[in-house]
Protein backbone atom coordinates (compact mmCIF):
# COMPACT_ATOMS: atom_id res chain seq x y z
CA UNK A 1 0.00 0.00 0.00
CA UNK A 2 2.10 3.08 -1.36
CA UNK A 3 1.44 6.69 -0.97
CA UNK A 4 2.08 7.83 -4.68
CA UNK A 5 1.76 11.91 -4.26
CA UNK A 6 -0.47 14.38 -2.50
CA UNK A 7 -2.21 16.86 -4.30
CA UNK A 8 -3.63 19.88 -2.72
CA UNK A 9 -5.85 23.23 -3.72
CA UNK A 10 -6.68 26.38 -1.85
CA UNK A 11 -9.72 28.79 -2.64
CA UNK A 12 -8.80 32.01 -4.30
CA UNK A 13 -9.02 34.34 -1.36
CA UNK A 14 -6.51 35.06 1.46
CA UNK A 15 -6.44 36.94 3.93
CA UNK A 16 -3.13 37.39 6.87
CA UNK A 17 -4.30 37.45 9.95
CA UNK A 18 -3.83 41.28 10.69
CA UNK A 19 -6.31 41.67 7.99
CA UNK A 20 -8.77 38.65 9.75
CA UNK A 21 -8.27 40.25 13.53
CA UNK A 22 -9.66 43.75 11.87
CA UNK A 23 -12.36 42.34 9.94
CA UNK A 24 -13.64 40.52 13.55
CA UNK A 25 -12.66 43.77 15.54
CA UNK A 26 -15.04 45.46 13.38
CA UNK A 27 -17.72 42.69 13.71
CA UNK A 28 -18.00 42.00 16.74
CA UNK A 29 -17.10 45.36 18.90
CA UNK A 30 -20.23 46.73 19.39
CA UNK A 31 -21.44 43.51 20.79
CA UNK A 32 -18.32 41.90 22.82
CA UNK A 33 -17.62 44.12 26.27
CA UNK A 34 -13.71 42.65 25.64
CA UNK A 35 -13.02 43.25 21.88
CA UNK A 36 -9.22 43.44 22.89
CA UNK A 37 -10.00 39.49 24.05
CA UNK A 38 -10.75 38.96 19.96
CA UNK A 39 -7.41 39.71 18.87
CA UNK A 40 -4.97 38.28 21.63
CA UNK A 41 -6.86 34.90 21.19
CA UNK A 42 -6.48 35.35 17.22
CA UNK A 43 -2.44 35.95 18.10
CA UNK A 44 -2.07 33.40 20.33
CA UNK A 45 -3.21 30.84 17.82
CA UNK A 46 0.22 31.52 15.87
CA UNK A 47 -1.15 31.33 12.64
CA UNK A 48 -0.26 34.31 9.86
CA UNK A 49 -3.10 33.71 7.65
CA UNK A 50 -5.91 31.88 5.92
CA UNK A 51 -7.40 30.99 2.64
CA UNK A 52 -10.94 31.40 2.67
CA UNK A 53 -14.18 30.26 0.45
CA UNK A 54 -15.39 33.50 0.15
CA UNK A 55 -13.81 36.81 0.14
CA UNK A 56 -14.16 38.46 3.81
CA UNK A 57 -17.27 41.06 3.34
CA UNK A 58 -19.34 37.93 1.99
CA UNK A 59 -19.58 36.21 5.49
CA UNK A 60 -21.80 38.97 6.88
CA UNK A 61 -23.89 38.43 3.80
CA UNK A 62 -25.05 34.79 4.47
CA UNK A 63 -28.05 34.44 5.86
CA UNK A 64 -27.90 31.32 7.58
CA UNK A 65 -27.03 27.74 7.35
CA UNK A 66 -28.59 27.00 3.60
CA UNK A 67 -26.69 29.84 2.33
CA UNK A 68 -23.18 28.85 3.84
CA UNK A 69 -23.78 25.27 3.16
CA UNK A 70 -24.56 26.02 -0.94
CA UNK A 71 -21.19 27.65 -0.53
CA UNK A 72 -19.53 24.67 0.62
CA UNK A 73 -21.19 22.51 -2.25
CA UNK A 74 -20.12 25.08 -4.61
CA UNK A 75 -16.24 25.81 -4.01
CA UNK A 76 -15.97 22.27 -2.42
CA UNK A 77 -16.54 20.92 -5.56
CA UNK A 78 -13.97 23.50 -7.15
CA UNK A 79 -11.63 23.01 -4.91
CA UNK A 80 -11.99 19.29 -4.32
CA UNK A 81 -11.42 18.68 -8.62
CA UNK A 82 -8.36 20.92 -8.11
CA UNK A 83 -6.80 18.99 -5.36
CA UNK A 84 -7.38 15.46 -7.78
CA UNK A 85 -6.16 16.69 -10.55
CA UNK A 86 -3.21 18.11 -9.26
CA UNK A 87 -2.25 15.10 -7.23
CA UNK A 88 -3.39 12.57 -10.53
CA UNK A 89 -1.10 14.77 -12.90
CA UNK A 90 1.56 14.31 -9.99
CA UNK A 91 1.37 10.80 -9.94
CA UNK A 92 1.20 10.80 -13.92
CA UNK A 93 -2.21 9.14 -13.66
CA UNK A 94 -5.63 10.11 -14.90
CA UNK A 95 -9.22 9.80 -13.80
CA UNK A 96 -9.64 6.95 -15.61
CA UNK A 97 -7.36 4.98 -13.79
CA UNK A 98 -8.91 5.47 -10.50
CA UNK A 99 -10.32 2.23 -8.87
CA UNK A 100 -12.22 3.88 -5.77
CA UNK A 101 -12.32 7.44 -4.04
CA UNK A 102 -13.02 8.10 -0.05
CA UNK A 103 -13.96 11.54 0.72
CA UNK A 104 -13.88 13.08 3.88
CA UNK A 105 -15.04 16.44 5.15
CA UNK A 106 -16.78 17.68 8.56
CA UNK A 107 -17.53 21.26 7.46
CA UNK A 108 -20.25 20.81 5.01
CA UNK A 109 -23.24 18.60 4.00
CA UNK A 110 -24.00 17.38 0.08
CA UNK A 111 -26.22 14.64 -1.26
CA UNK A 112 -24.32 13.72 -3.85
CA UNK A 113 -21.61 14.03 -2.27
CA UNK A 114 -18.67 15.81 -3.75
CA UNK A 115 -17.06 12.82 -5.01
CA UNK A 116 -20.38 12.21 -6.92
CA UNK A 117 -20.22 15.12 -8.15
CA UNK A 118 -16.54 15.05 -9.52
CA UNK A 119 -17.09 11.60 -11.26
CA UNK A 120 -19.02 13.58 -14.27
CA UNK A 121 -16.73 16.74 -13.30
CA UNK A 122 -13.11 14.94 -13.77
CA UNK A 123 -13.85 11.88 -15.93
CA UNK A 124 -13.90 9.15 -13.58
CA UNK A 125 -15.19 5.37 -14.73
CA UNK A 126 -18.69 4.65 -13.98
CA UNK A 127 -17.45 1.60 -11.88
CA UNK A 128 -15.56 3.87 -9.14
CA UNK A 129 -16.09 2.84 -5.87
CA UNK A 130 -16.95 5.58 -3.60
CA UNK A 131 -17.00 5.79 0.30
CA UNK A 132 -18.12 9.65 1.56
CA UNK A 133 -17.48 9.92 5.43
CA UNK A 134 -18.70 12.44 7.92
CA UNK A 135 -17.50 13.38 11.11
CA UNK A 136 -14.56 11.87 11.52
CA UNK A 137 -13.32 15.88 11.88
CA UNK A 138 -9.28 16.18 12.49
CA UNK A 139 -8.69 12.92 12.43
CA UNK A 140 -10.00 11.88 9.35
CA UNK A 141 -6.89 12.81 7.24
CA UNK A 142 -4.90 9.87 9.04
CA UNK A 143 -7.84 7.30 9.48
CA UNK A 144 -9.02 7.85 5.44
CA UNK A 145 -4.66 7.06 4.57
CA UNK A 146 -5.62 4.03 7.46
CA UNK A 147 -9.07 2.86 5.57
CA UNK A 148 -7.51 2.99 1.81
CA UNK A 149 -4.60 0.71 2.76
CA UNK A 150 -6.82 -1.70 4.11
CA UNK A 151 -8.79 -1.59 0.80
CA UNK A 152 -5.41 -1.62 -1.08
CA UNK A 153 -4.68 -5.05 1.04
CA UNK A 154 -7.15 -6.71 -0.84
CA UNK A 155 -6.99 -5.33 -4.10
CA UNK A 156 -2.96 -4.89 -5.00
CA UNK A 157 -3.39 -3.78 -8.89
CA UNK A 158 -5.64 -1.10 -7.80
CA UNK A 159 -5.54 2.91 -7.54
CA UNK A 160 -7.14 4.48 -4.79
CA UNK A 161 -7.70 8.57 -3.81
CA UNK A 162 -8.60 10.05 -0.43
CA UNK A 163 -9.95 13.61 -0.98
CA UNK A 164 -10.17 16.18 2.12
CA UNK A 165 -12.15 19.33 1.66
CA UNK A 166 -12.61 21.23 4.65
CA UNK A 167 -13.97 24.91 4.42
CA UNK A 168 -13.85 25.92 8.25
CA UNK A 169 -14.90 29.54 7.40
CA UNK A 170 -18.35 28.84 6.29
CA UNK A 171 -19.16 27.34 9.68
CA UNK A 172 -18.46 30.56 11.00
CA UNK A 173 -21.27 31.36 13.85
CA UNK A 174 -21.77 34.87 14.21
CA UNK A 175 -23.74 35.61 17.04
CA UNK A 176 -21.91 32.81 18.92
CA UNK A 177 -19.13 34.78 21.33
CA UNK A 178 -18.11 31.93 23.07
CA UNK A 179 -14.60 31.28 23.92
CA UNK A 180 -14.36 28.26 22.06
CA UNK A 181 -15.96 29.97 18.71
CA UNK A 182 -13.42 32.71 18.84
CA UNK A 183 -10.57 30.85 18.99
CA UNK A 184 -11.89 28.80 15.96
CA UNK A 185 -12.78 31.87 14.02
CA UNK A 186 -8.67 32.70 14.36
CA UNK A 187 -7.25 28.63 14.04
CA UNK A 188 -9.17 27.29 11.22
CA UNK A 189 -8.90 27.93 7.94
CA UNK A 190 -9.92 26.06 4.06
CA UNK A 191 -8.42 24.58 1.95
CA UNK A 192 -8.27 20.61 0.07
CA UNK A 193 -6.08 17.87 -0.39
CA UNK A 194 -5.87 14.49 -2.23
CA UNK A 195 -3.48 11.55 -1.49
CA UNK A 196 -2.86 8.94 -3.90
CA UNK A 197 -2.84 5.62 -2.77
CA UNK A 198 -1.57 2.03 -4.55
CA UNK A 199 -2.15 -1.50 -4.29
CA UNK A 200 1.59 -3.20 -3.89
CA UNK A 201 1.68 -4.89 -7.35
CA UNK A 202 0.34 -1.37 -8.63
CA UNK A 203 3.29 0.20 -6.94
CA UNK A 204 5.73 -2.35 -8.80
CA UNK A 205 4.18 -1.68 -11.67
CA UNK A 206 4.76 1.96 -11.64
CA UNK A 207 7.99 1.82 -10.04
CA UNK A 208 7.13 3.10 -6.89
CA UNK A 209 9.75 3.19 -3.82
CA UNK A 210 7.97 4.62 -0.92
CA UNK A 211 6.47 5.16 1.67
CA UNK A 212 4.28 2.49 2.31
CA UNK A 213 2.25 1.64 4.78
CA UNK A 214 3.31 -0.68 7.19
CA UNK A 215 0.54 -0.73 10.04
CA UNK A 216 -1.86 1.53 11.06
CA UNK A 217 -4.12 1.43 14.77
CA UNK A 218 -7.28 3.35 15.94
CA UNK A 219 -7.65 4.26 19.55
CA UNK A 220 -10.98 5.94 20.73
CA UNK A 221 -10.98 6.78 23.96
CA UNK A 222 -14.43 6.27 25.73
CA UNK A 223 -16.87 9.25 27.47
CA UNK A 224 -14.53 11.64 25.40
CA UNK A 225 -17.42 12.64 23.30
CA UNK A 226 -17.70 16.34 24.36
CA UNK A 227 -14.03 17.00 24.42
CA UNK A 228 -14.89 18.20 20.28
CA UNK A 229 -17.04 18.46 17.98
CA UNK A 230 -20.01 20.40 16.09
CA UNK A 231 -23.63 21.00 17.93
CA UNK A 232 -25.30 21.00 14.48
CA UNK A 233 -28.66 22.58 14.94
CA UNK A 234 -30.55 25.66 12.29
CA UNK A 235 -27.16 27.84 12.46
CA UNK A 236 -25.33 25.39 11.56
CA UNK A 237 -22.49 23.83 12.89
CA UNK A 238 -21.46 25.57 16.53
CA UNK A 239 -17.95 24.39 17.50
CA UNK A 240 -17.42 22.31 20.21
CA UNK A 241 -14.34 22.76 21.42
CA UNK A 242 -12.68 21.69 25.26
CA UNK A 243 -9.36 23.03 26.70
CA UNK A 244 -8.94 19.23 27.75
CA UNK A 245 -8.02 18.73 23.89
CA UNK A 246 -4.24 19.04 25.22
CA UNK A 247 -4.80 16.78 28.01
CA UNK A 248 -5.86 13.88 25.66
CA UNK A 249 -2.23 14.06 24.14
CA UNK A 250 -0.37 13.83 27.50
CA UNK A 251 -3.31 11.41 29.10
CA UNK A 252 -3.56 8.90 26.35
CA UNK A 253 -1.11 9.50 23.52
CA UNK A 254 1.82 8.94 24.55
CA UNK A 255 0.84 5.23 25.88
CA UNK A 256 -0.72 4.74 22.36
CA UNK A 257 2.50 5.62 20.44
CA UNK A 258 4.28 3.48 23.00
CA UNK A 259 2.36 0.35 22.55
CA UNK A 260 1.98 0.90 18.38
CA UNK A 261 5.89 1.22 17.92
CA UNK A 262 6.68 -1.46 20.64
CA UNK A 263 4.07 -3.87 19.06
CA UNK A 264 6.10 -3.18 15.43
CA UNK A 265 9.54 -3.88 16.86
CA UNK A 266 10.20 -0.45 16.67
CA UNK A 267 11.23 2.82 19.34
CA UNK A 268 11.40 6.52 18.67
CA UNK A 269 14.48 6.71 18.11
CA UNK A 270 13.37 4.61 15.06
CA UNK A 271 11.55 7.44 13.74
CA UNK A 272 13.01 9.60 10.69
CA UNK A 273 9.88 11.78 9.83
CA UNK A 274 6.79 13.28 12.31
CA UNK A 275 3.76 13.95 10.30
CA UNK A 276 1.24 15.19 12.90
CA UNK A 277 -1.57 17.18 12.26
CA UNK A 278 -1.24 20.77 13.33
CA UNK A 279 -4.41 20.77 15.91
CA UNK A 280 -3.03 24.56 17.58
CA UNK A 281 0.15 25.34 19.37
CA UNK A 282 -1.07 24.09 22.75
CA UNK A 283 -1.52 20.28 21.19
CA UNK A 284 1.91 20.59 19.63
CA UNK A 285 3.34 21.96 22.53
CA UNK A 286 1.65 18.92 24.72
CA UNK A 287 3.43 16.75 22.31
CA UNK A 288 6.79 18.21 22.30
CA UNK A 289 6.84 17.85 26.03
CA UNK A 290 5.64 14.09 26.26
CA UNK A 291 7.60 12.91 22.95
CA UNK A 292 11.20 12.08 23.26
CA UNK A 293 11.41 14.00 19.71
CA UNK A 294 14.83 15.23 18.34
CA UNK A 295 14.69 19.10 17.76
CA UNK A 296 12.77 19.94 14.91
CA UNK A 297 11.07 17.25 14.44
CA UNK A 298 7.42 18.76 14.35
CA UNK A 299 8.97 21.91 12.26
CA UNK A 300 6.88 20.95 9.44
CA UNK A 301 3.51 20.69 11.60
CA UNK A 302 4.28 23.88 12.63
CA UNK A 303 4.94 25.76 9.49
CA UNK A 304 2.00 24.51 8.53
CA UNK A 305 -0.04 25.58 11.17
CA UNK A 306 1.46 29.44 10.77
CA UNK A 307 1.23 29.71 6.90
CA UNK A 308 -2.40 28.07 6.47
CA UNK A 309 -3.77 27.61 9.81
CA UNK A 310 -5.79 24.45 11.19
CA UNK A 311 -7.81 22.47 8.14
CA UNK A 312 -9.39 20.04 9.73
CA UNK A 313 -8.41 16.90 7.82
CA UNK A 314 -6.79 18.42 5.01
CA UNK A 315 -4.04 19.87 7.39
CA UNK A 316 -1.78 16.07 8.06
CA UNK A 317 -1.90 15.76 4.43
CA UNK A 318 -0.91 18.81 3.49
CA UNK A 319 2.07 17.77 6.23
CA UNK A 320 2.40 14.84 4.43
CA UNK A 321 2.72 16.19 1.15
CA UNK A 322 6.00 18.26 2.21
CA UNK A 323 7.45 15.07 3.66
CA UNK A 324 6.99 13.24 0.53
CA UNK A 325 9.22 16.40 -1.52
CA UNK A 326 11.80 15.89 1.24
CA UNK A 327 12.29 12.75 2.20
CA UNK A 328 14.04 10.76 4.71
CA UNK A 329 16.51 7.65 3.33
CA UNK A 330 15.08 4.57 2.13
CA UNK A 331 14.04 2.34 4.55
CA UNK A 332 13.58 5.12 6.97
CA UNK A 333 10.21 5.12 9.56
CA UNK A 334 7.48 7.83 9.56
CA UNK A 335 4.55 8.19 11.67
CA UNK A 336 1.45 9.82 10.45
CA UNK A 337 -0.71 10.91 13.53
CA UNK A 338 -3.76 12.87 13.95
CA UNK A 339 -6.51 13.28 17.14
CA UNK A 340 -9.85 13.87 16.53
CA UNK A 341 -13.76 13.83 17.54
CA UNK A 342 -14.93 10.96 19.38
CA UNK A 343 -11.94 11.69 21.12
CA UNK A 344 -9.93 9.54 19.13
CA UNK A 345 -6.38 9.27 17.68
CA UNK A 346 -5.16 7.48 14.43
CA UNK A 347 -1.79 6.11 14.13
CA UNK A 348 -0.25 5.19 10.89
CA UNK A 349 3.12 3.69 10.46
CA UNK A 350 5.10 4.48 7.10
CA UNK A 351 8.50 3.16 5.66
CA UNK A 352 10.28 4.81 2.77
Amino acid sequence: MHIATVGRAFPPHYADQDTLIAAFRAAWAARYHNVGRIEQLHRNVLVGGRHLALPIGDYLQLRGFTEANDAFVRVGTDVGAAAVSDALARAGLTPADVDAIWFVSVTGIAAPSIDARLVNRLGFRPDIKRTPIFGLGCVAGAAGVARVSDYLRGFPDHVAILLSVELCSLTLQKEDLSIPNLIASGLFGDGAACVVMTGERRAAAMGLAGPHVVATRSVFYPDTEGVMGWNIGTDGFKIVLSAEVPDMVTRHLRGDVDRFLADQGLDYPDIATWIAHPGGPKVLEAMEAVFPLPEGALERTWRSLREVGNLSSASVLMVLREALENPPPPGSYGLLIAMGPGFCSELVLLRW
